[in-house]
C-alpha cells in the first residue's frame, strides 16, 4: 500500500484496477472522462481499454465480456445512460457471469449537461442494484465491492458518482500494483437458455430479479457503507430528530451539524433500499430530515418504510420544501436546513473571515481562434436573409448560439439536430434547414440521423464541423483520428465516404478559414436539393498550436466594430480609448478570420493553423 493524492475519478480508477477488470469501455463526458482516462495511463499491461463510438457500444462491449466472466467496467455521464438504456434494460434480465459495473457519473446543477436526473431513480427503474459513494476514499473502496457483489448475484451494477466526488480530491490508501486482484476469465461458455433472450427466459428471470433485490435490502443492511451514526449525545434535546443522507450530502451535513446533535443515516445503496437497517434508524424519532440531490429516493423510500411498519415519524425533504427541490446542494442549504430543523444556529468556524469579493461573471464563448466560430460565421454570411433554421448540438460548438453568432437554434441530445432539421423541414418546405454535428458526435450518434434523411427524401444541409478531436470533454481520440486511447495508429474512418455511401452526391470538404472559399461553398451546396453535406474541417487550436499573432495597425482601424461585432472573438477588444480594436497577443491564435473580415484591412500577421495531416480530404 501507499498513499496518493488523487481525483475522485482517479481513485475510481486504481480501485478498478485493484479489483482485476479486464475491460474497460466507454464514452467521454464530463465529469466522468477521467476514470478511463486514468486506467488507460496507469493500464499494468493486461487489461482492454477503449473508447468506444457512443455509450449503447460501450454498454455492449463490456457485457460480452462479462459473459466471458470477466470483471468489465463501462463509464459515461448521466444522460449517456439514456444511450445506452436499450442493452442495459434487457442485460438486467440476462445477467452476467463476470462482475460488470457501470459508472455513471450525475451532475448536480447542472455544471455541464443537459439534466439532473437520478441515476438512483433508474436504478429502480430497471432494478439495477445501486452503490452511492460519499467520498473520494470511499469511492476507491466501493468500487472494488461493487465488482464482488455484482459477480456473486450475477447482475450488472450501477457505481453512481456525482460532480464533487468525481472531482474532488483526497490523500488515500491505495494498493501497489502487485496486489491487484487476478481475474481469469473462464471464457464464454455456449448456452442458448441463458444468453438468448426470449419472452420465456424474460418471465423466469424477471421473477429471479424480484427475489434477488428483495433479498438484497436484507444484505445492504448488513453491508458497512450503509451506516447509523448516533447523536453526539443521545438522549440531548435533538435526540429525537434524525438525518438521512447520502453521498457528498453525507460529508456537508458532517460539517454542517457543528455543535448539533441529530441521529445520521448515511444509505450508500439506495437501491434495493436497506429496510431493516432503516427501521433501526427510525426507532424513537420524531422526524427525519432528508438530505440528498436530486431525487428525493431516500425521503419516498423512508416515507414507504414507516407506512409498511405503522411508524409515526414525520419525513421530510424535497417533498416537503425543506430541501430545494433541484439543482446542486451545497454546504450553505445543508446548514440552513439543519438549523430549520433542529431550530439551533450552527457553529461558523468561518464567522470572523472577510467576505471575499463576488466572482466575475464569465459566460463561456467559443476560444480565440476556434474554426467553428469561422464556420458558424460563413454559414451567417451566406444565408443572409433567407429564412432559415441552424440545428444544433452537443459540444463546443453549442456556443454557437451566443451574440454575435447566433447560430445555434436548437439543441436537444446528442445527434438529435439532423432530426429536428429533418421535422422542421417537412413542416415548413419554404425554410432551409442546417444541422450542425461535430465529427466525434458525428460518429457518436450522427449517422443514424443521416440515413433517416436519406431515405425519406428531406430537404436539408448537413453540417459537420471536424475539428479531428473530441474537444469538449477533453481531446479524447474517436475513429477519424486515426489512433486509440491505447495508442494503436489505426485507419482513418473517413466522413467524405460515410456520407458517400449513405448515398449523399453532394459532400464538400472546404478549411473554414478560408472565409471567402467557405461561403461560396455553402452558397452552392445549399442551393442543392436533397441531403447534402459540407465537411468544414480545421484543427482545434488547443491541439494544433498557432504559428502567429494578429495585430492591429490603429493608423488604419476605423473603429467600425466590425471585427468584435461580428465574430464576438474573446481576443478581440477595444482599446483604452474604447475606440479602436485592439488584440491580445497572449490569446490570439493568429487564424486570419478577424483578418479577412476587416473591411480596411487593418489587421494583419496571423498564420492559419495547417490543416490535419492528409489535407483536407484526409
Amino acid at each position: 500500500m501507499h498513499k496518493e493524492f488523487l481525483m475522485g475519478n482517479e481513485a475510481i480508477a486504481l480501485g478498478a484496477l485493484a479489483a482485476g477488470v479486464n475491460l474497460v469501455s466507454g464514452y467521454p463526458g464530463t465529469p466522468s472522462t477521467e476514470v478511463l482516462e486514468t486506467i488507460a495511463k496507469r493500464n499494468p499491461g493486461n487489461v482492454y481499454v477503449e473508447w468506444s463510438i457512443n455509450e449503447k457500444a460501450g454498454m455492449e462491449v463490456a457485457a460480452g465480456a462479462a459473459y466471458t466472466g470477466a470483471r468489465a467496467l463501462v463509464t459515461m455521464k448521466q444522460v449517456g445512460l439514456n444511450v445506452a438504456s436499450d442493452p442495459l434494460m434487457s442485460l438486467e434480465y440476462i445477467g452476467v457471469k463476470g462482475g460488470m459495473v457501470v459508472l455513471v457519473s450525475d451532475d448536480p446543477g447542472p455544471i455541464s449537461s443537459q439534466t439532473e436526473q437520478d441515476t438512483r431513480t433508474f436504478g429502480m427503474y430497471s432494478k439495477v442494484p445501486v452503490f452511492d459513494p460519499s467520498s473520494v476514499s470511499e469511492a476507491y473502496e466501493m468500487i472494488q465491492e461493487a465488482f464482488e457483489y455484482s459477480e456473486k448475484y450475477g447482475t450488472p451494477v450501477f457505481f453512481r458518482a456525482t460532480t464533487r466526488i468525481d472531482h474532488g480530491y483526497e490523500a488515500i490508501e491505495v494498493k501497489d500494483v502487485d496486489e491487484y486482484y487476478v481475474n481469469q476469465a473462464e471464457g464464454f461458455v455456449k448456452d442458448s437458455s441463458r444468453w438468448v433472450i426470449f419472452p420465456r427466459l424474460s418471465v423466469k428471470n424477471h421473477a429471479l430479479i424480484e427475489k434477488r433485490n428483495a433479498d438484497l435490502k436484507d444484505v445492504f443492511s448488513e453491508y458497512g457503507r450503509n451506516e447509523i451514526i448516533a447523536g453526539v449525545s443521545e438522549g440531548g434535546d435533538f435526540s429525537r430528530k434524525g438525518i438521512a443522507t447520502q453521498g457528498i450530502n453525507f460529508m456537508y451535513t458532517k460539517d454542517s451539524l457543528r455543535g448539533r446533535d441529530a441521529r445520521i443515516l448515511k444509505v450508500a445503496t439506495p437501491f434495493p433500499f436497506p429496510e431493516k437497517l432503516a427501521c433501526q434508524f427510525l426507532e424513537g424519532l420524531d422526524e427525519v430530515l432528508c438530505i440528498e440531490e436530486l431525487d428525493p429516493v431516500i425521503e419516498r423510500a423512508l416515507t414507504y418504510v414507516c407506512g409498511k411498519y405503522g411508524l409515526d415519524v414525520r419525513i421530510r425533504g424535497k417533498l416537503t420544501g425543506d430541501i430545494p427541490a433541484s439543482g446542486e446542494n451545497s454546504m450553505e442549504i445543508a446548514d440552513a436546513a439543519i438549523t430549520a430543523f433542529t431550530g439551533v444556529e450552527g457553529e461558523n468556524p468561518n464567522e470572523t473571515l472577510p467576505e471575499p469579493p463576488a466572482l466575475p461573471v464569465r459566460p463561456p464563448v467559443l476560444c480565440a481562434g476556434c474554426p467553428h466560430r469561422a464556420s458558424f460565421y460563413a454559414v451567417k454570411k451566406a444565408m443572409g436573409k433567407q429564412k432559415t433554421i441552424y440545428c444544433g448540438d452537443i459540444g463546443c460548438y453549442t456556443l454557437g448560439n451566443a451574440q454575435p453568432l447566433d447560430m445555434c437554434d436548437t439543441c436537444l441530445c446528442m445527434g438529435a439536430g439532423i432530426g429536428i432539421a429533418q421535422g422542421v423541414g417537412h413542416i415548413e418546405p419554404d425554410t432551409k434547414c442546417f444541422a450542425f454535428v461535430g465529427d466525434s458526435t458525428f460518429f457518436a450518434s450522427g449517422i443514424t440521423g443521416t440515413v433517416n434523411a436519406f431515405y425519406n427524401q428531406a430537404d436539408m444541409t448537413l453540417v459537420v464541423l471536424d475539428n479531428s478531436t473530441t474537444a469538449m470533454t477533453g481531446h479524447q481520440p474517436h475513429p477519424g483520428t486515426g489512433r486509440t486511447v491505447m495508442g494503436q495508429v489505426v485507419e482513418k474512418v473517413s466522413i467524405e465516404k460515410v456520407l458517400r455511401a449513405i448515398g449523399l452526391k453532394v459532400v464538400e470538404t472546404v478549411d473554414p478559414l478560408d472565409l471567402d472559399l467557405s461561403v461560396e461553398t455553402v452558397k452552392r451546396v445549399a442551393a442543392e436539393p436533397g441531403v447534402k453535406a459540407i465537411i468544414f474541417r480545421s484543427p482545434c487550436i488547443a491541439v494544433t498550436k498557432p504559428k502567429g499573432r494578429s495585430h492591429v495597425d490603429s493608423d488604419k482601424c476605423i473603429g467600425c466594430g466590425k471585427c468584435i461585432n461580428d465574430l464576438g472573438c474573446p481576443a478581440i477588444v477595444l482599446d483604452s480609448d474604447g475606440r479602436k480594436a485592439k488584440i491580445d497577443t497572449a490569446s490570439c491564435t493568429g487564424c486570419t478570420l478577424c483578418e479577412q473580415v476587416c473591411p480596411v484591412g487593418a489587421i494583419s500577421g496571423g498564420l492559419k493553423n495547417d490543416t490535419q495531416e492528409g489535407g483536407l480530404n484526409g
